[in-house]
């Protein structure tokens, strides 16, 4: 299907939205704070070798020494992946004895297997040395007072493959069944092997690969190869603690993993950074090229296609549907789900209509919030019941035909035994609400908070129990303009009482700064 992208750029934000059809498919957003480090390739200057800790710290050019364990060093993993070694020459065994005619055949007897250990590990101080440069990269950003984590095996991630130039294993992603794995790695050895039939670099196809084509992968081969080459250009003219190679930033993410061949445009409304992209697309990917084009307008380039009005709607709870009908989402720790309700359609013709028509619209407004909010895991859809056995078998293949458009891989069953979907989508980030928005402070994340008459009560016992266990002159409660609002005027009765069952007065002070639930007893 035809698709259009929008890149609006900031200095502080890039956000990507993917139209089809007109309607806004996908919101893509990267902050320049919170851009981590993972993946970028550094030439790093051994500062120190701390053979007790069988570790060393490397200067990278960042405010704090990077950490590296011999276990991330490259000779160490080879050896790993390595065939064991016996720990001595096994004993030649003799020939078993003969039985005599009419005797009983004498058994051999049994004899240890071989043992087999690992290749040793090299100490590291045997290895690296300080002031020694050594390309690493990134594994884990730092974290509080503690330095990134680093690693020597160099792995440079594609849109449907990882390169390991220090390896020449060729590998399939275990997410891939059993049966399709070894064609699949069959097809990419001969993908990648040199003129002289040689391997040139290891290769691990990932699972979004699983149906791709001969051309896509030798496409993806080429990009990283000539990545590597980039890579291994500049650790030759950089000097030590340099960074040679940043992992791709959202807009050169677009042009390797959003455009294809269904997209009609590539529209960024940055002059500059227009010129960035096309020098990328050039060199690495010269398909996107003719695809990509300046915003100049006056206009806002999300106002097009009313982005950031969609992007409001994709943070709230309720999905409404042209026919009348709406859906509510809830995205919960373990799952999402998603309620069809019919609403304000009331159909033209007979029940079972009505509500087959609201399912099948339900069916492509779900398949398009669960792109646009970026829902992953599991996926439990409630349609309306349905009667007939060809209406929910229509609803169900119209939604298989919606979700398939999605870049992401899902699974999905059939209707269970109680009339639910249950499907699955693989997380690749983090959901849009997580993204931009945080738990309400009020309500800890609840989605709901006390009710003023709650909290009434609430301080109503608190008071009691602190009048049997001190003895003020007064008690004071400080509290939200809505339960001293309360107090006044529906409560007033159940105040007055308990000050008279104490013997104490009781005063009120409205805090403007206090959420509903908050209050505070202060004793005079």
């Amino acid at each position: 299907m035809n698709q259009d992208i929008l890149i609006n750029w900031s200095p502080q934000e890039t956000r990507v939205a993917v139209v089809e059809q007109g309607a806004v498919q996908e919101v893509h957003i990267e902050r320049t704070l919170e851009r981590g480090l993972v993946g970028n390739i550094y030439l790093g200057k051994v500062s120190r070798v701390l053979p007790g800790m069988q570790s060393a710290f490397l200067d990278i050019g960042l405010d704090r020494a990077a950490f590296l364990h011999v276990a991330d060093l490259m000779p160490n993993i080879q050896a790993k992946h390595a065939a064991p070694r016996a720990t001595g020459p096994a004993p030649a065994e003799p020939a078993p004895p003969q039985a005599g005619h009419g005797e009983a055949p004498v058994v051999p007897p049994v004899t240890a297997p071989k043992v087999l250990a690992p290749n040793p590990v090299l100490p590291i101080e045997k290895q690296i040395f300080e002031g020694q440069a050594l390309m690493v990269q990134v594994l884990k950003d730092p974290i509080g007072t503690k330095g990134a984590r680093l690693t020597a095996q160099i792995s440079i991630a594609g849109r449907l493959l990882v390169f390991l130039p220090q390896d020449n294993h060729i590998g399939v992603s275990q997410k891939i069944p059993p049966a399709q794995r070894e064609a699949l790695r069959q097809r990419l050895l001969a993908l990648t092997a040199t003129s002289d039939g040689s391997p040139s670099g290891g290769f691990i196809l990932r699972t979004n690969a699983e149906d791709a084509d001969d051309e896509e992968l030798a496409d993806d081969v080429a990009y990283l190869r000539k990545t590597w080459l980039r890579i291994k250009e500049a650790a030759l003219r950089q000097p030590a603690a340099s960074l040679l190679h940043e992992d791709l930033n959202l807009m050169q993410r677009v042009l390797r993993d959003l455009s294809g061949a269904g997209t009609q445009s590539i529209r960024i409304d940055s002059r500059e950074q227009h010129g960035l992209l096309t020098g990328f697309a050039k060199e690495f990917m010269p398909d996107t090229v003719a695809k990509l084009q300046h915003y100049s307008g006056e206009r806002p380039i999300f106002d097009l296609f009313n982005v950031d009005e969609e992007i409001v709607r994709a943070l709230g709870r309720r999905v409404e549907l042209k026919s009348g009908g709406y859906l509510v989402i809830d995205q919960t720790e373990a799952l999402t789900t998603v309620d069809v309700n019919t609403g304000g359609f009331v159909g033209a013709r007979n029940f079972d209509d009505t509500v087959f028509r609201t399912n099948l619209e339900a069916a492509q407004a779900i398949a398009r919030q669960l792109r646009l909010r970026n829902l992953g895991g599991i996926v439990i859809v409630d349609f309306i019941d349905m009667t007939p056995e060809d209406h929910r078998e229509s609803v169900l293949a119209e939604f298989r035909k919606q979700l398939a458009r999605d870049r992401v891989k899902t699974m999905i069953g059939g209707f269970s035994q109680l009339g639910l979907v249950e499907m699955t989508r693989k997380r690749t980030r983090e959901s849009l609400a997580h993204m931009l928005s945080e738990a309400c402070e009020a309500c800890g994340g609840k989605g709901h908070v006390k009710t003023a008459r709650s909290v009434c009560y609430d301080i109503l016992r608190e008071i009691l129990r602190e009048a049997r266990a001190f003895n003020p002159r007064e008690f004071r409660v400080v509290a939200s303009p809505k339960v001293v609002e309360l107090f006044l005027d529906e409560e007033r009765a159940h105040l007055a009482g308990l000050s008279e069952f104490i013997g104490k007065p009781i005063s009120l002070q409205s805090e403007n700064s206090m959420t509903q639930e908050q209050y505070d007893i202060v004793l005079m």
